[in-house]
């Protein structure tokens, strides 16, 4: 059994890093070109989902076909690192360079559960108020419902959540595998009932990538009711993000509302 498989959630030919611990892992591979990486449509798996599933294709794939001791994923363009956090868009190889190692990985699971980014702080809302003008709210509503049908334990902790203005985004992570697959079971239960139960037929593109959406929120619930010791790492982005252009279209939709 192989120690560590960190995925690489990806839907294009990209720079990699060389270590053989990430897996370059093409998402919503099914019917797509051949990128010369590993598919998300082998094996068990919901490739075909990944319009409105996003990595979280990658994610089912990993917890039914692979067999290691600890899983982690990153995307692409962005990885976890301990090193000093720069940006250099002329040499993308020196950036990977500085992602997370093997034994960085080994050093922090030895007194952390799991490695995750740091939280984003929304400030001026609640998490649930930042779905509500981001997004359709009754989708949120409905996976409420959902929990208090199939997990109702974990309850209190969607409240926290909701109520809160801070959150994990990307649904970036490094963790044991037998935690990864009880939160993969949990989490699946929930989407795949609440797929049931809500039309995204009139959604544009972007909103259908709904339980995607959903699941960074989810993620945030799991943790909360299992109290597991986190250690929060910077992440490193091989490219810019346009800052300005994300709040304006957060503004667009806010308002559109």
């Amino acid at each position: 059994m192989k120690n560590i498989k960190i995925l690489v959630a990806t839907h294009k030919k990209y720079q990699m890093p060389k270590s053989d611990m990430y897996l370059p892992l093409h998402v919503g591979r099914e019917g797509k070109a051949d990128l010369g990486y590993q598919g998300d449509n082998t094996g068990d798996n919901i490739s075909l989902k990944n319009p409105s599933y996003c990595e979280l294709t990658g994610i089912y794939w990993a917890w039914k076909n692979l067999t290691v001791n600890n899983i982690g994923l990153c995307h692409y363009r962005r990885y976890f690192t301990i090193q000093k956090k720069t940006f250099n868009a002329f040499n993308r190889t020196e950036m990977i360079e500085r992602a997370l190692k093997e034994s960085d990985i080994n050093k922090v699971l030895e007194t952390s559960d799991i490695i995750l980014p740091k939280k984003r702080n929304y400030y001026i809302e609640s998490v649930w108020s930042h779905y509500q003008n981001a997004h359709n709210i009754k989708d949120l509503e409905e996976t409420k419902k959902i929990i208090e049908e199939i997990s109702p334990e974990y309850l209190k902790s969607f409240e926290n959540i909701m109520s809160g203005s801070t959150l994990y985004l990307f649904n970036m992570f490094v963790m044991k595998k037998e935690v990864f697959d009880n939160y993969c079971e949990w989490l699946f239960d929930i989407l795949f009932e609440l797929e049931k139960r809500i039309d995204i037929s009139n959604y544009d593109n972007y909103q259908k990538r709904v339980f995607g959406f959903i699941s960074e929120r989810l993620f945030n619930v799991w943790l909360d009711y299992n109290e597991f010791s986190v250690k929060n790492l910077d992440l490193l982005p091989l490219e810019k993000t346009n800052q300005l252009a994300k709040y304006v279209n957060f503004l667009k939709r806010k308002f559109q509302k």
